[in-house]
């Protein structure tokens, strides 16, 4: 079977050409988009339609609820579940999203965590009923480390706990020991290059689209059946319809700072995408087809 990745910032064109491609190659499709994995957020994270999804099969999108835990592990997790599929049923892969953070995951991988046992897991439990304690006791067991997680990060903490309660080593010290294993050691990956005014007019637009599609009944929806705490409830899309729900701001100032904050996010994208990959075919989306389908 053949693995392709396709990035980009937002509002690209990513999904459309994902389509393309994996209906010509026979593939199944592996969205990277930290909000399509979320069921009932779908104006928001602008994923696929139903009928799209219908056509062709789509994983990692619609997966968990909003008010679930989603990671990184579980995401590869996600990734093997989908390979073993697609060499099951003879059919090659299409990872495509605007969330490379998980495909560098995928590329450089995981270290793995030692053995935890029911009695670590009840030692940390009982533990983690004083959280700032925990954090202080790890800030001085390994501060380099815990510098780099916030003090009400519980799921983090948790996870630095667990690894100190069952190995005995300091995180640093055990990730040192037992450095990450690549997940993928061989990926084509496909950036579509396009100009900052071209995607800033696409958002806009975009954006226009999500308020047309009823954004706000849907952020209405997701906050009255989750709450905001959540953390995909502090997503762009859901945090400007809440302040202009709360009076804070017109329509028209609430579309804007959409538009603004999705520009700035696909800033970041490009940023990462330019930087993190050593090996990328970086064309705008009209060539990258071609390309693509030339390259296998």
């Amino acid at each position: 079977m053949k693995q392709i990745a396709i990035i980009g910032p937002t509002a690209s064109g990513k999904s459309d050409l994902a389509i393309k491609i994996a209906k010509k190659i026979d593939a199944y499709i592996l969205s990277i988009d930290s909000l399509s994995i979320y069921k009932e957020i779908d104006i928001v994270s602008a994923k696929p339609s139903r009928e799209e999804l219908a056509e062709l099969k789509h994983f990692g999108i619609n997966e968990i609820y909003p008010n679930e835990h989603f990671s990184v592990e579980i995401f590869i997790k996600l990734y093997e579940d989908v390979l073993q599929k697609c060499k099951a049923e003879n059919k090659n892969l299409v990872i495509v999203g605007g969330t490379s953070f998980y495909l560098k995951s995928l590329l450089e991988g995981l270290s793995v965590l030692p053995e935890i046992t029911s009695l670590v897991q009840e030692r940390v439990q009982k533990q983690l009923q004083n959280l700032s304690d925990v954090y202080r006791h790890l800030t001085q067991l390994d501060a380099e480390y815990m510098s780099k997680i916030a003090p009400n990060d519980r799921y983090r903490i948790e996870k630095a706990l667990l690894i100190y309660e069952a190995s005995g080593s300091a995180p640093s010290e055990w990730f040192g020991e037992n450095p990450p294993q690549p997940i993928i050691k061989d990926l084509a990956i496909f950036n579509i290059d396009v100009e900052r005014s071209v995607l800033r007019e696409r958002i806009q637009q975009r954006t226009k689209k999500m308020y047309e599609s009823r954004l706000i009944d849907e952020v209405c929806t997701l906050e009255q059946k989750y709450t905001r705490a959540p953390n995909a409830m502090g997503a762009i899309g859901i945090v400007e319809v809440l302040e202009y729900l709360d009076g804070k701001v017109e329509k028209e100032k609430m579309l804007e700072l959409i538009s603004t904050h999705t520009a700035q996010l696909a800033k970041r994208q490009q940023t990462f995408n330019r930087t993190q990959f050593e090996e990328i075919t970086s064309a705008p989306l009209e060539n990258l087809e071609d390309i693509i389908l030339k390259s296998l």
